[in-house]
């Protein structure tokens, strides 16, 4: 069926659906299998509901469904990817269709990074003023229906909520349901999706004119009262957020200010000067929703995408808060699903352009020091999948190591932890240098170092034990240990920890000998991994029953 194989390959491919009757007629089916998240929602810290402003990212581009609806994958050249999950709370892929599913590589990408994805319900012009009249005027068993389909939908396809955006005029009977379906919709959400989401966009006021308020006020509150938050319009004043933060009280952070990144209308900031917005918004409390931050791939071109994109989310870096990871085991090769080469132990395997954003690995923080530091993207060369981290950087005169944060962790230190490293040192002396990885802990009068006689660090600085062989136990998991090829080192490492919190997992590049000189570094990261001792001895769980179906030889 072309709904869900695509009608040119025969591929499986991510739909939405058109219209009232498509979302009422909705049933699971075997055939869309293929578009059900395979990745649950990884834990963080802190969790959404913490009280502290987060930041809502919304993807809009070309009308979606592009490359991003093969479910398995494309030889795409130079595609849109998205990899600054750290920095952000809950990812909204849009649409204009009534019902937009959220494309399952991006449900899994999300996921993996710990971030929530909502699909779109929108309903707009004429079509979308008889669709509510439809299911809005209709009373309790129609605008149950509606909602009852959303909240399963969500639930089959394991993607976590809605962003409701209804851009039409609405009767009187209509909008005197509307807070009832959002309010219906919402504990369907939640109760069908742990963690489920329904947000709903600044357009409809109470007596169903269609009037665009860009804060939150007594035309839209009740709607904001029905559900999970407020997604505001763009053309917002200082003044409005000042109201708003007054209006919501204990809510604040349940009101995502928009940004249009394309800066369409009288807007503060957007392209690169999103910033100046961002700035404003956190100065009242506020969330920020950050609109089509594809603007860096359409406006500014495909070529150098991956540069500007580290420049755009590098600028706004001090607005937004970061998460950490709570769970191990932590392993990436800091793949961002899409690369020029497959790469398979430091080998270019397949020449030519992939794209599949579910094959994207965990991503790490992207730490910029201006003239110090930068952290980017490698495709040219990589360990596993098709892209390597690359630091480049100087080590001051006097100085005798930089030390770059890949992931701010937060939890109870393992007694005994195993950690990889692959790397490759590049440019004229990679001799001239030393790499190796640094764990920190939480503050703690508590927290030793291995055997009890030790002294707790200074700063909870850890450098973990160096390991020639991997344990006897965990020689094949960690056959790393053993041989970096292709140029790539790999090393091994072992640190038990007493009563400890783990804090940072960093990077340090040490110069050999101590210079006066200011010496300049690049180092590519191929992969890393922190590990659990006592879980990684355990044996993977068998898989049970295989079937394969729907077989065509060719």
């Amino acid at each position: 069926p072309a709904r869900y194989f695509d009608t040119k390959t025969t591929e499986p491919i991510s739909f939405f659906l058109s219209g009232l009757e498509e979302l009422l007629a909705w049933q699971p089916n075997s055939n869309d299998e293929f578009n059900v998240s395979a990745v649950a929602l990884a834990k963080r810290q802190p969790p959404l509901h913490s009280r502290r402003p987060r930041t809502l990212v919304c993807h809009d581009m070309r009308g979606g469904y592009l490359e991003d609806r093969f479910i398995q994958g494309s030889a795409t050249r130079n595609p849109y990817v998205f990899y600054h999950w750290r920095y952000i709370d809950i990812f909204v892929y849009f649409s204009h269709h009534t019902v937009t599913i959220p494309p399952v590589v991006w449900t899994n990408a999300a996921h993996r990074n710990g971030v929530p994805v909502l699909g779109t319900f929108i309903t707009e012009w004429t079509d979308g003023e008889k669709l509510c009249e439809a299911f809005l005027a209709g009373g309790e068993e129609a605008y149950g229906a509606v909602a009852e389909q959303l909240a399963r939908i969500a639930q089959h396809y394991r993607f976590d909520g809605w962003l409701v955006n209804i851009e039409n005029t609405l009767s009187a009977a209509a909008v005197g349901n509307l807070p009832l379906f959002l309010r219906d919709l919402t504990a369907r959400v939640h109760s069908a999706v742990p963690g489920g989401l329904v947000i709903w966009y600044d357009s409809v006021l109470k007596n169903g004119t269609l009037k665009w308020q860009n804060e939150l006020n007594d035309e839209n509150r009740i709607f904001f009262d029905a559900c999970d938050g407020l997604f505001t319009n763009y053309n917002w004043k200082e003044e409005q957020l000042e109201r708003t933060n007054r209006l919501a009280g204990s809510r604040l952070n349940d009101v995502y200010v928009g940004v249009d990144v394309f800066a369409r209308g009288d807007v503060i900031g957007g392209g690169f000067d999103t910033d100046k917005s961002l700035r404003l918004i956190r100065q009242y409390g506020l969330s920020a929703a950050i609109f089509a931050p594809g603007w860096v791939y359409e406006h500014l071109g495909k070529e150098n995408f991956l540069q500007n994109e580290n420049r755009f989310w590098g600028s706004l870096a001090e607005y937004l808060p970061t998460h950490s990871i709570c769970t191990l085991p932590l392993t990436t090769s800091f793949s961002l699903g899409m690369g020029t080469s497959t790469f398979l132990d430091g080998k270019d395997e397949e020449s030519g352009p992939w794209y599949d954003l579910s094959a994207q690995d965990i991503q790490p923080l992207y730490p910029e020091l201006q003239g110090r530091l930068s952290t980017s993207c490698c495709l040219q060369d990589a360990w596993c999948g098709g892209s390597s981290l690359q630091l480049q950087g100087i080590i001051p005169p006097g100085e005798e190591r930089v030390a770059v944060r890949l992931f701010s962790l937060q939890m109870p230190a393992p007694p005994k932890l195993f950690l990889t490293l692959l790397y490759k040192l590049e440019g004229p002396q990679p001799d001239d240098f030393t790499v190796a990885l640094e764990v920190t802990t939480w503050d703690s009068g508590t927290c030793l170092e291995g055997n009890p006689t030790s002294l707790p660090e200074p700063n909870g600085r850890y450098h973990p034990r160096f390991l020639p062989a991997p344990p006897p136990g965990l020689a094949k998991l960690l056959a790393a240990c053993h041989h970096g090829s292709y140029g790539w080192t790999s090393r091994c490492y072992e640190l038990e920890l007493q009563d400890c919190s783990l804090r940072d997992l960093s990077v340090i590049v040490s110069r050999q000998q101590p210079s006066l000189e200011e010496t300049s570094f690049t180092c590519l990261l191929g992969e890393v991994r922190l590990l659990d001792t006592a879980s990684v001895g355990a044996s993977p769980p068998q898989v049970h029953s295989v079937m394969a179906s729907q077989l065509w030889w060719q």
